[in-house]
Formats: structure tokens, sequence, C-alpha cells
């Protein structure tokens, strides 16, 4: 039989584009196992196989009947199949003079017929072959219909590299063969085995955000071609790497590898990237690495266990992370926060105000109370307000927040005002509603529907909420103290204090931070910087209030020192509007409130 050999340069060209296909070495598929055994019952034989032909062995990608995965390509009746690139039967290999002392006659095969798998641009990979331990001849709709299930696996491989499969630009396996292919490792791997999974991240959101402003698209090009050239070399060609992500790639460590040790040599590979890489002054590269169980973890968790991880990874100094049960649950307790935050702004009960009075040291007197906003959740029950402002600042419901806290602040502040209390109403304002263009509009707006002064109204803003963007913020701040909305710096000395920067900004009152005011009648230190703090504010035309007064000595000393009001545990913790009447009618020392309407009525002691 007669049979023509390609060049060296075609097979080259050959093993190229079976190569690309990224199917040599990987876990059995259960799509690919379908139709072996659909061979295996169509020609009522114990065995059949999709055999890749490689440089010099024919791999199985899928197997009916045999045990091992490869056999020599010298003398393969597949490889036969793949030199001619036409369907092969031999009804006895015994008797063939070509294979009679083959591999596989030697195990005791007699039939053979392979069909071959041929790529659109020609190349064939391999055969979709069916033997049997009886010598048999092969009838013209046999023929047919294995060269049927040779298109066959050839659909579904082009299914996997052009449809959804491959990543268009690097030409890698994407998120969704990784995923497959994580299912179908049970069929390769014990049940139950421990695993590890590492996700490289080449950039934070932000950097490649910048990095495509300035440099383009071409930019996120280069970084990715890169990274596949390193990492290809680091893991060497037994290892599949997958792109699951712009600029994030997935790959398994070698089966029963050590975390420690694994995580040493992907820190090693991040220094040698980081002296290597032309991206790497605009961008910070991160791993993360999850341990996972064959036929047991989800595929999708463990996706999002490398993500969490390599995300926490930003904070280490190796920038590599283990992923974190205890750090897990935190972060889903944010983001669980964050979701049920949004239904209780549209919700009845569960959100609601106290206030927590300001008292005038020199004289006793309550001057006005600053609104905070409480939580009451259904299951989690009452949520810190330190836990979920933090997270709400982060999101999109800041906005809605505050509108909400301002809306209720001055409906209170009118009642309270129309039974007689002239008080103040102070209010907090996040990063995110300075750099609203509407904000000064809608806080005078709610004065005006209120019925209340501009002055009423005391808006706290902390330093580092002017950083995200200061023109725009003193804009802001600018025209809500031209319109007479009172305006105070809340946390002092926390943030971002300079003499430059304070005296900038239109506030008529300094708050100093707890962390500076507790203890800080014995804290030598603590009064040297309260002492300055209020004596500098003082000059630049500014009144001063202290928070965190917890004891009567520490009072003392800030009415020694000159402060002008003080918020703390010693005169009142925050109180529900009613309380705050009980609590305001019994320590005022001035006059009482008048006769109030029977809905406003205040219980004075």
């Amino acid at each position: 039989m007669s049979h023509s050999i390609p060049s060296a340069q075609q097979e080259a060209e050959r093993l190229d584009a079976l190569r690309k296909l990224e199917l040599l070495d990987t876990p059995p598929s259960e799509a690919f196992d379908r139709i072996t055994r659909m061979a295996a019952q169509l020609f009522d034989l114990p065995v059949a196989a999709v055999s890749l032909t490689d440089a010099d062995r024919q791999w199985f990608k899928s197997r009916v009947g045999v045990e091992h995965a490869s056999i020599p390509r010298e003398r393969a009746p597949c490889a036969r199949v793949t030199e001619s690139g036409g369907l092969l039967v031999v009804p006895d290999l015994k008797r063939d003079a070509c294979f009679h002392d083959s591999h596989l006659a030697s195990t005791g095969v007699r039939f053979y017929a392979g069909a071959p798998l041929l790529t659109r641009d020609g190349y064939c990979l391999g055969a979709m072959c069916v033997l049997g331990p009886e010598p048999r001849q092969i009838t013209e709709a046999e023929r047919k219909g294995l060269s049927d299930l040779a298109s066959m696996v050839m659909a579904q491989i082009e299914l996997q590299h052009a449809f959804g499969r491959i990543d268009p630009m690097s030409g890698l396996p994407n998120r969704s063969q990784f995923i497959e292919d994580l299912a179908d490792l049970a069929n390769e791997r014990a049940p139950g085995e421990t695993r590890l999974a590492a996700m490289v991240n080449l950039a934070t959101p932000e950097q490649l955000s910048d990095a495509l402003r300035a440099l383009g698209a071409a930019y996120l090009d280069e970084i990715v071609g890169e990274a596949v050239r390193m990492l290809r070399a680091a893991i060497g060609p037994g290892r599949k790497l997958y792109h699951v992500a712009a600029t994030q790639f997935v790959f398994l460590a070698e089966p029963g590898a050590d975390v420690n040790r694994f995580c040493d040599w992907l820190g090693c590979w991040l220094d040698m990237r980081a002296g290597a890489m032309t991206s790497r002054f605009v961008t910070t590269a991160t791993i993360g690495v999850a341990p996972f169980t064959v036929a047991r973890s989800d595929p999708h968790d463990v996706l999002r266990d490398m993500h969490s991880a390599a995300h926490d990874a930003l904070d280490g100094a190796r920038r590599v992370r283990v992923f974190s049960a205890e750090q897990n649950a935190v972060f889903l307790r944010r983001f669980y926060l964050a979701n049920e935050f949004g239904a209780a702004l549209e919700s009845e009960g569960q959100l609601r105000l106290v206030f927590q009075p300001k008292v005038e040291l020199a004289t006793g007197r309550c001057t006005g109370a600053e609104a905070l906003l409480r939580w009451d959740h259904p299951v989690l029950g009452a949520v810190s307000p330190g836990e979920f402002f933090p997270v709400i600042e982060q999101t999109s419901l800041a906005r809605a927040t505050t509108r909400w806290v301002l809306a209720r602040a001055l409906r209170q502040l009118a009642a309270w005002r129309a039974a007689g209390l002239t008080l103040q109403m102070a209010v907090n304002v996040s990063a995110v509603n300075l750099l609203e263009m509407d904000f000064c509009a809608h806080v005078t707006e709610q004065l005006r529907l209120h019925g209340l002064p501009p002055e009423a109204l005391a808006l706290e803003i902390t330093e580092s909420a002017l950083m995200k963007n200061r023109v725009l913020a003193m804009q802001t701040l600018h025209s809500l103290a031209a319109a007479g909305v009172h305006l105070a710096i809340d946390d002092f000395g926390t943030g971002y204090s300079s003499l430059a920067y304070l005296q900038s900004l239109p506030a008529r009152v300094v708050k100093i931070d707890q962390s500076f005011v507790r203890d800080v009648d014995t804290d030598s230190h603590k009064r040297a910087l309260v002492s300055t703090m209020i004596k500098l504010s003082h000059d630049l035309g500014h009144q001063v209030v202290a928070e965190g007064v917890e004891t009567a000595a520490v009072a003392g000393y800030l009415r020694e020192a000159g402060c002008d009001q003080v918020q703390g545990y010693l005169y009142a913790r925050p109180l529900a509007a009613e309380d705050f009447e009980r609590w305001i009618c019994a320590k005022w020392t001035l006059p009482r409130v008048r006769a109030a309407r029977p809905a406003q009525e205040m219980a004075c002691a």
C-alpha cells in the first residue's frame, strides 16, 4: 500500500496547528467520550478512540476499552491516517505487511479502521478509530458512518476552539473551557484529591483603565502577549494555561504540589516579571491561589476564590495570597450588607435616626444635635455604623443615603423648632455628595420645603472626602457656604490637615476627632496636640467642637484649653427623637420650650 509522506515543513505546520488547539494532554471530556462510545456501539467492537498524532506518539483524547493514554507513533495505523489524510481499513494487522509487528498487533489487536480528523485548513490531527481482536471486513455504510463520527469529533474541536472556548487575543482556552476542564478533571484524577489552582492578575481595573487612556488598546495586547510568553515558559508544555479575563490567567499546580513551595515559586515568577516586563511601572501584578477538591469543588467557586485571593494579595508583601475562608467571609458580609442596605432605604422600619447633643462648654447649654443613622436589619439585628458606613460609601447608595438622612433630619428639626427648640442640626456628608452637580440646589430646596433658615443646618465633611476631586468639591462647599449653610470639618487631625488646606475651606467649625480627645487629661502628647488644634482653629476664625468626651476631667481640660463645644457620653449617648426631647427638657439650663402642638408635645420632667 503506497502513501505520500508529508515534508518536514508540512509536518511542522501540522504539529503547530495541533498544539494551538490545546488538546494534547488534557483531561477526558464527556463531549468526546460520547462520540467514542457511539463508535464502539455502531461497530459492535470493544475498542474505540479519538487518536491525536503527536511528534512521536499517538495520544488518545478519548478512549473506550483502552487502559493506556498513548502508544508509540512508529508503525501505528493512526499515524498512517494522519500522513495520508484518508480513511484506512486494515482487516487483519497480523497479515498486513506494514503492521504485523506493530505495537497494536503485539497487544492482540487484529482489526483496525480509522477516519481522518481534518481541520478546515487541511491539516490532519489524527484519527477517529475503532479496533477489534478478530479480523473482519467493513461495509460501505460503516465507512460512511466512521467518517461521519470523525466529522462530529472535528465539529466538537472547532466548537470548543472557535465558539466561546478560545480567547481571540491570546489564543488560549478561556473561562468557559477552564470551567469544563475542571469539571472533567474527575474523569482523570481520583475524586477527593486536593489540588491547587493559581490566578495571575496583571493589573487592577484602575491601572488598566489609566493605561488604556494613556497608551491605547495596543498596550493591553502588549502586556497580555508578554505575560503569555512568560507564563508558558514558566509552567512548561505539560500544563494548560487559560485566559479567563482581560488581564487574568489561570493554571493548575502539579498534582501533590506543596502550597508553600508553590507560592514561593509564584513569588519568584513575579519578581522575575517585575524586572523584565515593560509594564512594571504602571501595573501591579498579583497572584491568588485556591485549593480545591477534585469532583467536589464547584469550578465557579474555584474561580471566585482565586479572584478573591488575587485581590487580597494587593495588600501583601510578595503579592501572592492563598484563599482564606475567613477573609472571604468578611468580604461576603460586606457584599451582603451593600445589597441589603438598598432594600432598607426603600422599606419602612429598618433605618432610623438618633441624635447626639452638642453642648456649649461655657454655659452647659445644648445648642444643636448631630443626626446619626442607625440600621436594624430584620435578620442581622443592629448593624454597627462603623461596619455599614464604609461599605455604603463605596457604592452608588451613598447619594441616596445622604438624601434619606437629610430629609428626615430636617423634618425633625422643623418639628422641634415649631415646638420652640431653636437648635442647629448637623448632618454628615460623604465624598460622593460633594461631587454631585446639584447637591447645593438639593440642600437649599430641602431647607425651603421644611421652612428652615440655612444657618439651621450644619454639614460635616471629613478632610479625606475632599481628596477625590478637590476642585469640584471646593466649588460645592463654597456654593453651600454662600447659600448660608454652615460647614464643619469632621474628624480633624485624621486626614490631610495643613495650614494652607485648613484656611482654604469655607468652614465655620472644626471637630477634633475622639482619638485625640480620649484621655487628653492624662496624656501629655495629646494635650499638646489638642491645645495646638484649638489655638490654630481659633486663629483662623473657626469654632471648635471636641468629640468623644466621656469624663468630667476631659471636659474640664477642654474648657480650660478654650474648646467651644463638646459631644460625648458624659452628656448623652445618641438618642431617639423622643428621648432627646426628654433629655433636653431635663438638662437645658436656658428657658424651657413653649407649649407645643399635641402631636409634638414633649415630656418635660
